[in-house]
């Protein structure tokens, strides 16, 4: 594809981490990337205008719900996601398989695809290769994500390697299926936690020559050293002039160890699902704004943050919003977490072309720990 590609510019000296631009065709972001979450075509209470005065390149949205509610024909119609909701940056969609995954107790998988009952009324539905790239061709996102089975975890051997094949199978029908050049289809590597299987996958998908690729099954319940070998695992064997991205990774410590290991982007709802019960990272560690310490606290959330909600409003008076469960509390909240992660990514990029990545995750991680509410 001409109008995507990826600009390696900077790796630094003593990691695999590197700073690059990524041409898509609704403009140029700089990786590595955070990326926030508008599942519905909308990042919760924020609006598109907001979240790119943030900083934000890509948003995500979500395939699966967007094809229950407004459906994509409609989306189609309207003039794709970007015209639906005035967002003219980067899009990228997901292919609905986790979401998929997460209605274990609903689905039944075979090689044709996938057949569940949808949370909203019960109706059953298939999800094909084919299907799910006719979707995210009518939301006409910049990239798009093959359709792929998300393994959980712990999970026996056989189970994993007959996924893994199948995951790799779906992946050629989803490319031979897709018809748009101007959307970048990214391949999934899966093979839960064995190395073999992540080897093969990445070794497979990169023989279909994706125009990037994404890293599954992970952050969903593995130890923080199995998630580390899984991408280890992975990266390894994927090209090197592809974009690399890490699906729905938001805390602080997995982020950073992605980077290290050379992936590119990442996204999560953590910023914005703990924004809405009253959790915020700041440069000082964790707050949790419901607690009564900041009754009578008149200073802002966080000194050394230049969003809206810290440069403007006290932590009592954000506090106040959260107790009286007012909507203009969660805006501010997520505004500031969202930029948190977004201004963390800047700062990793300035660290990564200054060849001191490893210090930069290193006085992160001092100062969060290893904390998986972050």
């Amino acid at each position: 594809m001409d109008n995507f590609f990826l600009e390696i510019l900077h790796k630094d000296a003593h990691s695999k981490a590197r700073y690059g631009i990524l041409h898509t065709p609704h403009g140029d972001v700089e990786v590595p990337m955070f990326m926030p979450v508008g599942t519905l075509a909308t990042v919760k209470t924020l609006s598109p205008e907001e979240v790119k005065q943030l900083g934000a390149g890509v948003i995500l949205a979500n395939t699966y719900h967007l094809s229950l509610r407004p459906g994509e024909d409609i989306v189609q119609k309207a003039g794709g996601l970007h015209k639906f909701m005035n967002y003219d940056g980067p899009i990228l969609t997901d292919s609905g398989g986790f979401q998929v995954f997460s209605l274990s107790e609903r689905r039944k998988i075979n090689e044709q695809g996938v057949k569940f009952k949808n949370h909203l009324n019960g109706d059953i539905m298939v999800f094909t290769p084919e299907s799910v790239m006719e979707i995210e061709e009518k939301l006409g996102a910049d990239i798009i994500m093959v359709l792929d089975e998300c393994i959980p975890y712990p999970q026996d051997y056989k189970y994993v390697k007959e996924s893994t094949e199948r995951t790799v199978r779906w992946a050629a029908r989803c490319q031979a299926a897709h018809q748009r050049d101007d959307q970048a289809l990214f391949g999934i590597v899966q093979g839960g936690e064995y190395q073999d299987l992540r080897e093969w996958c990445a070794k497979e998908l990169a023989k279909l020559d994706f125009p990037g690729y994404a890293i599954g099954g992970t952050s969903i319940g593995e130890p923080k050293e199995v998630y580390s070998q899984m991408v280890k695992y992975a990266v390894t064997y994927l090209p090197e002039d592809k974009p690399r991205y890490i699906m729905g990774v938001g805390s602080i410590d997995y982020i950073l160890e992605g980077i290290e290991n050379g992936v590119d982007m990442f996204d999560c709802v953590l910023p914005t699902r703990l924004a809405r019960h009253g959790a915020l990272m700041t440069s000082k560690g964790r707050v949790n704004i419901r607690d009564a310490q900041y009754k009578e606290d008149f200073s802002p959330l966080d000194d050394e943050c230049d969003c809206e909600c810290c440069q403007h409003y006290t932590k009592a008076y954000l506090r106040h919003l959260y107790v009286c469960d007012e909507t203009f509390g969660k805006r501010l909240l997520t505004i500031h977490n969202v930029r948190f992660l977004i201004h963390m990514m800047e700062e990793a990029r300035k660290a990564i072309k200054e060849d001191r990545f490893l210090e930069f995750k290193k006085q992160m991680i001092e100062k969060y720990g290893d904390e998986r509410g972050f």
